[in-house]
């Protein structure tokens, strides 16, 4: 039988030509195969080679916490052009990643596209179809119209092309061929077959090796340990080692951002829910808990990022671990969702599906709401969530964001009314704004589109906006306040701290008492409706 080598990283970046179409499977330190990637930074600094690749990441390849990840490939010369879900992210208190210093810099060519549409032309090119025709990103930022996903002025080929067909318009995304893949699992046989029990998702691992093998190109995969032939489970298998054509150990690779292994977020065990702490008390807790009040008993729920992603820990607060199903775009069904450095795996999750197939439930709608944050919500709906001037590694990116949005039934947009130093408390049931944020984030005009809001309309999609003074409806008259928290005044709090006028409900309510008292809410979720459990609409 045929048998891969085994190789050091700094070999298998010999591997790699000048002018590489080079693509990455990694999702933040999730997955990064970081050492062959190291491997090829010390190559070109030794040997000034290889050069002017372009790489592509579906999801950001490291994070800024001790995973290098794409930042090891940020040097001119090596780097040519970048083409990414998203890019390492974390507080603007902290030194802006080298990829993000250079895409500031227009020293190379940068676009940002939906994970999900990425991970579809990889499958476009292994299958030798011309590209992805769809209508994830229409009037948004990867719309040609607005910045077609270019990042700076040196990036000005428009990869994405508006198409019309059957009287409806698309947008058609061009086929990935690669000539190199860069995967990691967890282990692999003298045959290159590679299993992912220790990994939080296999991501897309077998779609860019499909890319890259398909086109006659080279698959490298980073493992943290070498099996004897035969002793793998082929049911565990999820690239088969006729893919591979080379192999990197390293034995002390970590599952995800500070987390060396974790077997409850591999499925490997069972940990109790109370290992999960509570959500501190505070403004974000006040917006994750209203946002958890729109949830229905056996919802499928997509989760995202931010504020958003504290709901399911009020859910375990409340006894209400197992009544939704949040669902990932890295490939977490079930489970909890996790915070902060974690995020993007679940705990005790029901299932591990590979992202690509994720992004087929998100993508087509097969879940019940999204639960997502916003930077910036403008007057006609759309939210800006990946573009922040000046500071943009405060932002991952597009992500899944446009992905999980585009078709999405229900959306809930978590964040707060306003930015910047402020003093405001939770205090004796009520709301008190002593100095507010001077930055506006109801703004006229976004910096970005990352979701359209008129789509939304045309599409019959509900939102909402939840902050914490307010509820705010995308109506088709305009964005209108139906719910006022305790403590608020509707006029100087909220109406007149938006760059636009809001409409206000005729039917205005104050906001759930409960929300504002440190005690749980005795949270009991309502079933879902019966046209809904039917297939209708959210």
């Amino acid at each position: 039988m045929r048998e891969v080598p085994v190789l050091t990283a700094r070999a298998a970046a010999d591997l790699i030509p000048d002018g590489a179409t080079v693509t990455v499977s990694s999702s933040s330190a999730l997955g990064c195969p970081d050492s062959v990637l190291r491997g090829l930074r010390q190559r070109f600094l030794e040997e000034g080679a290889p050069r002017e690749l372009t790489t592509i990441h579906p999801i950001a390849a490291g994070d800024m916490y001790g995973v290098r990840g794409i930042d090891h490939l940020a040097l001119p010369g090596l780097l040519a052009r970048v083409i990414a879900g998203s890019y390492p992210s974390g507080p603007s208190s902290m030194e802006p990643p080298a990829i993000w210093r250079m895409i500031e810099a227009d020293e190379i060519e940068a676009y940002n596209l939906p994970s999900g549409v990425l991970y579809q032309m990889h499958r476009a090119g292994a299958a030798g179809q011309p590209g992805v025709l769809t209508h994830v990103g229409l009037d948004t930022f990867a719309d040609p119209r607005r910045d077609g996903g270019r990042m700076n002025r040196r990036t000005a080929e428009d990869l994405v092309e508006v198409l019309d067909l059957h009287g409806k318009e698309w947008l058609f995304y061009p086929a990935v061929r690669a000539d190199v893949a860069i995967v990691r699992a967890t282990t692999a046989d003298p045959q290159g077959n590679l299993t992912f029990e220790e990994e939080g998702s296999a991501l897309g691992a077998l779609d860019q090796a499909y890319a890259a093998h398909n086109a006659g190109g080279l698959v490298i995969a980073q493992v943290k340990r070498l099996a004897p032939t035969g002793s793998l489970d082929p049911q565990l298998v999820r690239v088969p080692g006729i893919l591979v054509d080379a192999v990197v150990v390293d034995r002390d690779q970590w599952q995800t951002t500070k987390t060396p292994y974790d077997p409850a977020i591999s499925g490997q065990v069972r940990r109790p829910w109370e290992v999960i702490e509570p959500a501190p008390w505070g403004l974000q807790k006040v917006i994750a808990r209203r946002a958890a009040l729109q949830l229905c008993r056996d919802d499928v729920v997509n989760l995202g990022f931010g504020i958003s992603a504290l709901v399911p820990r009020i859910l375990v607060e409340e006894g209400l671990a197992e009544e939704v199903t949040w669902v990932i775009e890295q490939g977490a069904v079930g489970g909890v969702p996790l915070t902060g450095f974690a995020f993007g795996c679940a705990l005790n999750p029901q299932a591990l599906m590979p992202s690509a197939d994720q992004f087929t439930l998100l993508q087509g709608a097969g879940f019940h709401r999204a639960m997502l944050s916003f930077l910036e919500v403008d007057r006609e709906g759309n939210v800006n969530v990946h573009h922040l001037p000046g500071r943009r590694h405060v932002t991952a990116g597009v992500g899944g964001f446009a992905d999980i949005t585009s078709k999405a039934r229900a959306i809930v947009f978590s964040g707060t009314f306003t930015a910047g130093r402020r003093d405001i408390a939770v205090q004796d049931g009520r709301l008190e704004i002593a100095v507010d944020g001077a930055v506006p984030k109801f703004v006229d005009r976004v910096s970005a589109v990352t979701f359209s809001g008129r789509r939304a309309l045309e599409q019959g999609q509900h939102v909402l906006y939840v902050t914490e003074r307010c509820v705010i409806e995308l109506r088709p008259h305009g964005l209108t306040v139906t719910e006022l928290a305790p403590g608020a005044d509707l006029h100087a709090d909220v109406l007149a701290k938006a760059a636009f006028p809001l409409l206000v409900a005729d039917d205005l309510r104050p906001m759930d008492a409960r929300l504002f008292e440190p005690a749980p809410l005795g949270l009991a979720l309502k079933p879902r409706p019966a046209a809904v459990l039917a297939g209708g609409g959210a």
